[in-house]
């Protein structure tokens, strides 16, 4: 495509006069809007052609990444490969053409699938039911929270507000609890990743009448297995507790291990992380949330429907594609695939936890520090070799992280492509550095000021207008 001339704004395309349409008479006449309903000014909007629009769009979609147009090993996200079964499930006209009001009766086929949904979920995670209403993985935690202080207000514990969070742990589960008008204790870790016993029996010790419950994923956000969840449940059980599991990180486990068996009481579950639907992209997807049997009476009312159907139709048709035999492979290869990675790769950056990991591993940076190129700069310059970046800067635990999450679906082909990108950035980083420093340098928008552009965003096209006057001495209002 065109990028140097269909790249543009949509604004800078703009032709005064214009058009994109042409609207025959009708025989019903004209009538004006009241003026108390219309704008004040009229409304700002470019004016173009049908064909400049067509090829200004489809020119802004062709520079979108997803996991159709390549590798995407973004840490603690799972970009799992969507099946198109999936999607040729959930557009069935039986399906796609639900009213969320329709009367019960008229849709019995849909409310039998998510029963059947929610029973193989159940089967999952040794859990007894499952809630769907929540649309994403942080309305599910709050959902999760919401349901364990609605708990312990039914017993008239009133005094247990607090949640114990690793300091390893994701920013929602801090950020649900503080929603939730709860508040955080943070637990440490040990040099090896994993939680710190004695300091979570330390804060039980003397805290525990007032914990409402401990927040944990397993294996937890580095990516390793927490070996000492029946000890720490067991723990947090007897001070009155619950037991959340954060469902982020349940692809490794899936039909492996399960959360219910290893004493939690309340998840939720990251359908597009574990079940392969499409990342919302900070729009409505599907958080369902799930309980040990007693607790299903305390769920909060969160919405008056059923949730995301055709989310949960997707997921459902990943669950039967697999198969009972088959979803134990899920866990196995996505653990394969992460270390053959984190082996092939760990000479030449740092790896700060040896060992076995699961799904996913994190680097703290290039080995050789002494290049100054830093984790912002290696994600840069993987936008050159087409690849997204990993996740970078998270967890916080290490100053240059970088975590890699290949998840089950990638080949060997694959995996070895990139890992002879990042050895070839690593490489770059000794000899040329200056040219990984400024990278990308092969796409449509090079090198940001991210400070800036924190600082002073610009985010509209009169912003953008009044700027370049001013750059032109021709100020505007």
């Amino acid at each position: 495509m065109n990028n140097k001339l269909y790249g543009k704004l949509i604004f800078e395309l703009s032709k005064k006069g214009r058009v994109g349409y042409s609207l025959q008479g009708n025989e019903y006449g004209n009538y004006e809007i009241p003026a108390s309903m219309q704008r004040a000014e009229e409304a700002e909007l470019p004016e173009c052609d049908e064909l400049t629009v067509v090829r200004h769009y489809t020119n802004l979609s062709n520079n979108n990444f997803g996991v159709d147009t390549g590798f995407y090993p973004l840490g603690s996200c799972t970009m799992k490969y969507n099946p198109k079964i999936n999607e040729e499930m959930a557009a069935q006209s039986q399906f796609q053409n639900l009213h969320p009001e329709q009367p019960a009766d008229t849709v019995k086929g849909a409310l039998e699938m998510v029963a059947m949904l929610e029973h193989s979920l159940c089967e999952l995670t040794g859990l007894a039911h499952f809630t769907f209403k929540p649309y994403a993985g942080a309305h599910g935690e709050l959902t999760g929270l919401m349901t364990i202080d609605n708990y312990h207000r039914s017993r008239g514990d009133m005094a247990r507000k607090k949640v114990i969070v690793p300091d390893s742990a994701h920013g929602t589960n801090p950020a649900s609890a503080a929603v939730c008008g709860l508040e955080i204790i943070e637990v440490k870790s040990l040099a090896d990743g994993t939680v710190d016993f004695d300091d979570l029996k330390h804060i039980v010790a003397e805290q525990g009448s007032e914990i409402a419950a401990m927040m944990m994923t397993n294996p937890n956000t580095l990516g390793l297995f927490e070996t000492r969840i029946p000890e720490i449940a067991a723990l947090i059980h007897n001070c009155g507790g619950l037991m959340y599991y954060d469902g982020a990180n349940l692809n490794p486990m899936l039909g492996v291990c399960r959360p219910g068996d290893m004493g939690f009481d309340v998840m939720h579950i990251n359908l597009h992380k574990t079940f392969s639907t499409p990342h919302g992209g900070g729009g409505p997807g599907s958080g369902p949330v799930g309980v040990r049997e007693g607790l299903q009476e305390f769920f909060p009312v969160v919405s008056p429907y059923h949730g995301n159907f055709s989310v949960m139709m997707r997921a459902y048709a990943y669950i039967l594609s697999l198969g009972r035999e088959h979803v134990k492979e899920v866990g196995p290869l996505a653990t394969l695939n992460a270390n053959y990675i984190k082996e092939s790769l760990k000479d030449v950056y740092e790896l700060p936890i040896d060992g076995l990991c699961c799904h996913e591993f994190v680097f703290d940076g290039l080995k050789d520090k002494s290049t100054g190129v830093t984790t912002m700069d290696v994600a840069k310059r993987l936008l050159d070799y087409g690849y997204h970046a990993p996740t970078i800067y998270f967890p916080l635990l290490f100053h240059e992280s970088l975590m890699v999450e290949p998840t089950e679906n990638e080949s060997k082909e694959t995996l070895d492509e990139f890992i002879a990108v990042m050895r070839q950035i690593a490489e770059e980083a000794k000899t040329n550095p200056d040219e990984v420093k400024s990278a990308p340098h092969h796409t449509p928008i090079g090198r940001v000021d991210d400070v800036l552009a924190a600082k002073h965003p610009v985010t509209t096209w009169r912003v953008l207008k009044n700027e370049k006057m001013k750059e032109c001495g021709n100020e505007r209002d």
